[in-house]
C-alpha cells in the first residue's frame, strides 16, 4: 500500500534569502487573488481557458516565473473545487497566508541539506534542517508538490511523501491491542498477554485548565494586544497538543512492534457526545484532539507493518469482560471504578475499556481470516 505523509522541515535563508523568498511568497500570494476574482466572476473552473487570459497577465503584473503562474492558476481551481465539495455557497476565495506551491524538480529539489527553489530573482539555495526527520530522506521516499511556508518570522518547506508499505496479511498478525483513549489516562492498553499500561493525561488536563484560565482572562480585557496575545496562546496550545500525541502514538506502536492489531474506538461523534456535559468541563472535553492522536496511531502502524481498526465504543466501558452483563451502573465514573453488577468483577473502568476493545478485536481477526 502507499503511504503518504506530510513532512514539515524548517529552512535557513540567509538575510538577502529571506527577503527573496518574502517577495516570492508576496507576489504568488498576490496572484491568487487576482485569478480568485476571475474566477468568482466568471466561474470558469477549466484550467485551458483559465492559462489562455491570465497566464500573460499574471507573470507581467507579478513578475511571475512560468511556472509559479501555472501553479497559481491550479492551486485557485484546487481551492474552489475544495470548496463546492464541501458543499459551501458560491463566495470569493481569499488568500491572507504567505504560501508558495512548489513542484518536485522544477520549482524545487533537494539534496545534501541543500533546499533548492525559484524565486522571483532566480534560484537559489537555502539550507534546511533535518534533525529528527533524517529517514525521509534516505531515498525510499518519493516527494509531491510541496509549500513554503511563512510562521512566525520562519520558513518552513511542507512536503508530501510517498511509500510504498508491504502490507501485513492478518494471518501474520500475532498481537492484539485494545486502546482506550480518554482524558485521565491518554491511552490505556490492554494486550494478549493480559498486561496493561497507561498512559497518564492529569498532566496534560491540568495545563489545558490553566489555558482556559489564561484565555478566559484575556477575552475579559477586550483589548488590541489580549487579542493578540489570544491567538498566539492558542497557536501554542495547537503545538504543544500535537507534541503530546506525537510522543504518545510513537511509544505506542514501538512498544508493540510488528504484526500487532491495534483496535481503537471510532470516535466520529466524539463532539456531540462531549457537549452533553457540564459546562465548565466542556473545553477539556470537546477539544481534545482524539483524531488526531488516532491519525498519528494508524499511520506510525502501517509505517512498522501493524494494522489498526475502528470499532463501535458503546457499552466499551460498561460491558463486563466476564460474563458479558452490560448495565451503566457497572461504571463509576466519579471514581473512575468498574464493578460488574451481576457477578461482582472489579477493575479500573479504562482498563474495562480495553479489555473489551481487545475482544472486539480478537472478535473481527477471527471474522476475517475464517472468511479468508
Amino acid at each position: 500500500m502507499e503511504l503518504v505523509l506530510t513532512a514539515k522541515v524548517k529552512i535557513v535563508p540567509t538575510e538577502e534569502q529571506h527577503t527573496m523568498l518574502q517577495q516570492t511568497l508576496q507576489a504568488y500570494r498576490e496572484g491568487c487573488n487576482y485569478l480568485s476574482g476571475v474566477i468568482y466572476t466568471t466561474k470558469n473552473l477549466i484550467q485551458a481557458r483559465l492559462h489562455t487570459t491570465t497566464y500573460r497577465y499574471l507573470r507581467e503584473t507579478f513578475g511571475l516565473r512560468s511556472q509559479m503562474a501555472q501553479s497559481v492558476i491550479k492551486t485557485v481551481i484546487a481551492r474552489y473545487k475544495s470548496m463546492m465539495e464541501n458543499g459551501h455557497d458560491w463566495t470569493k476565495v481569499g488568500f491572507k497566508k504567505p504560501e508558495l506551491d512548489l513542484v518536485w524538480n522544477r520549482d524545487y529539489s533537494l539534496g545534501h541539506g541543500v533546499f533548492s527553489v525559484n524565486t522571483l530573482a532566480g534560484r537559489v539555495k537555502v539550507p534546511f534542517v533535518t534533525k529528527g526527520m533524517e529517514h525521509y530522506f534516505d531515498g525510499t521516499w518519493k516527494f509531491g508538490t510541496a509549500k513554503v511556508v511563512y510562521k512566525h518570522g520562519k520558513f518552513f518547506l511542507h512536503i508530501p511523501m510517498t511509500k510504498h508499505i508491504e502490507e501485513t496479511e492478518w494471518e501474520h498478525i500475532n498481537e492484539i491491542v485494545g486502546v482506550d483513549m480518554g482524558m485521565n489516562f491518554l491511552v490505556t492498553t490492554y494486550d494478549s498477554h493480559g498486561k496493561v499500561w497507561f498512559v497518564k493525561g492529569r498532566h496534560v488536563k491540568d495545563k489545558r485548565a490553566h489555558y482556559k484560565q489564561l484565555r478566559r482572562h484575556l477575552q475579559q480585557r477586550q483589548t488590541a494586544s489580549a487579542r493578540r496575545r489570544l491567538k498566539k496562546i492558542g497557536q501554542r496550545e495547537t503545538r504543544w497538543m500535537t507534541d503530546v500525541n506525537h510522543q504518545v502514538s510513537k511509544a505506542l506502536v514501538e512498544r508493540y512492534g510488528a504484526n500487532a492489531l491495534y483496535v481503537l474506538e471510532d470516535l466520529t461523534g466524539v463532539r456531540e457526545a462531549t457537549e452533553k456535559v457540564r459546562k465548565r468541563h466542556r473545553y477539556e472535553s470537546v477539544s481534545w484532539a482524539y483524531d488526531q492522536l488516532r491519525q498519528m496511531i494508524e499511520y506510525k502502524a502501517i509505517k512498522l507493518q501493524s494494522k489498526v481498526i475502528a470499532v463501535d465504543p458503546c457499552y466499551t466501558s460498561q460491558t463486563c469482560p466476564k460474563c458479558g452483563h452490560i448495565e451503566k451502573a457497572n461504571r463509576d465514573k466519579k471514581h473512575h471504578r468498574f464493578t460488574c453488577k451481576n457477578c461482582h468483577y472489579r477493575s479500573n473502568d479504562d482498563r474495562i475499556g480495553g479489555m473489551n476493545l481487545h475482544r472486539k478485536g480478537i472478535e473481527y481477526l477471527v471474522a476475517v481470516t475464517t472468511s479468508a
